[in-house]
């Protein structure tokens, strides 16, 4: 009950004509008018004046008791008006306020019909109130879910609970006005009884973008965990892959030049100076597999020339390994200077991988590496004629490599780019800080 009918009734309560003091006196005066018509009766016409008095009276009386009767009939009336006045109020305050609710609101009768519509449920659905009010629900409903809905609603309203979640445990979906475009969402059910009918709100909300965050969430989860299972493989393949090099190509050199020396205190003085070259040459493979061994797990130059010679140099190197024709270009040379480690060794693995990928997969002829420092960020670009790359292979659950290079660049805060080239192969573009992010570690 809202100010206005309080005050309508407290007036009517204390109104004067049913004050008790005013009641026992109207009770005592028609008494008294009663009595007097009596006497009149009586009398008659012996006492003209006593029945004019009486006749006077009694018009008076009546005429008396119809304003009174007016007036209560015109105060109730006025009353009444107020009531539906306040409810009409409270009816249009009640609906402004679902209105502006943020959450699409819809109430749906026992037959499944759409009786009221809030604004966000015309945004969320895509049509207007006035096509929606009297529609069935089915229809923002997908067609597989239809069955299993009515029959939640019928239990839901069997139950007699007010409220609930819906969806507890599954996604629920709901169907755009187009009929076709499907999106998530999360809602909540009540119910209530008016007029000897049910009716039933729900209160929904669009969650298509968390489920597009929550979807990215996992998928990166999963490719974390896949890339931290290969990168232990690939630490196995690298230790296997070094101890069988260390014993393949410097154990048997070594070997070879321990023999040499053994029969080198046999020959002859005009044989000695022949062997003594071949044992040099021999020293000489040994060095060079010593130096590409190391360079393959860490190169030295990194850290003593920087990154641009050590770009150079492994440009080089793969060039003469690969057969693939691979020209490099600096832009702003002078600026590497200031890369921090953690940078440069990241730019550096992803440089590699990208010849790697180039050599392994491309079937390219030429490839061509550029690094451009802009405003304090380094880009570097490789690209190359071959096959290229499809979007399937990027999507490939083994296609690990590409992942960690992505996952070593962000750790400094870069980013990396996959493309198709110009040049009908594959084009591979990074970005990175010049100084990384804090807290980035080599």
């Amino acid at each position: 009950m809202d100010e206005r009918e309080s005050r309508y009734l407290t007036s009517v309560k204390g109104s004067l004509i049913r004050h008790p003091a005013f009641i026992g006196a109207g009770t005592a005066a028609l008494l008294a008018l009663l009595g007097l018509n009596v006497a009149a009766f009586v009398r008659g016409l012996d006492s003209p004046w006593l029945l004019g008095a009486v006749i006077l009276a009694d018009v008076m009386a009546i005429g008396g008791g119809v304003l009174v009767a007016a007036r209560e009939v015109l105060s109730a009336e006025r009353g009444a008006a107020q009531v539906r006045t306040a409810l009409t109020d409270t009816q249009a305050r009640l609906a402004a306020i679902v209105d502006s609710a943020m959450d699409a609101v819809i109430t749906v009768d026992e037959d499944q019909k759409i009786v009221l519509v809030n604004r966000a449920a015309e945004q969320v659905f895509g049509i207007g109130r006035e096509r929606m009010i009297g529609a069935p629900l089915d229809r923002y409903i997908p067609a597989r879910f239809r069955s299993a809905h009515r029959g939640h609603i019928e239990g839901f309203g069997k139950t007699g609970v007010t409220s609930r979640r819906m969806g507890d445990i599954t996604t629920l979906w709901a169907l755009r006005a187009d009929g076709q475009t499907e999106f998530p969402i999360e809602a909540s059910i009540s119910q209530a009884v008016e007029g000897g009918r049910r009716y039933y709100t729900v209160i929904l909300r669009d969650i298509t973008v968390r489920k597009q965050y929550e979807d990215t969430l996992k998928r990166q989860q999963q490719e974390l965990r896949e890339l931290s299972a290969r990168v232990l493989e690939a630490r196995e393949e690298e230790k296997t892959r070094i101890a069988r090099e260390l014993h393949d190509e410097l154990g048997q050199l070594l070997t070879a030049l321990k023999m040499d020396l053994a029969g080198l205190r046999q020959l002859p003085p005009g044989e000695m100076e022949e062997k003594l070259r071949g044992m040099n040459q021999l020293l000489d493979q040994t060095v060079s597999s010593t130096r590409r061994i190391a360079a393959d797990l860490r190169p030295l130059m990194l850290d003593d020339l920087g990154l641009a010679d050590a770009a150079g140099w492994l440009v080089d190197d793969f060039g003469k390994r690969s057969g693939v024709a691979c020209r490099i270009e600096f832009s702003g040379a002078d600026a590497l200077d200031a890369l921090s480690k953690s940078v440069a060794t990241a730019v550096y693995r992803a440089l590699q991988e990208s010849l790697t990928n180039i050599a392994r997969h491309a079937s390219a002829k030429s490839a061509w590496v550029t690094l451009a420092v802009l405003d304090g960020v380094l880009q570097v670009e490789v690209e190359d004629d071959g096959r290229g790359i499809a979007p399937e292979d990027l999507a490939k659950a083994r296609s690990l490599g590409l992942k960690g290079m992505r996952e070593r660049l962000t750790q400094v805060g870069g980013a990396l780019e996959i493309a198709r080239a110009p040049r009908g192969g594959t084009r591979l573009r990074l970005r990175v800080p010049l100084r990384g992010i804090a807290g980035a570690s080599a």
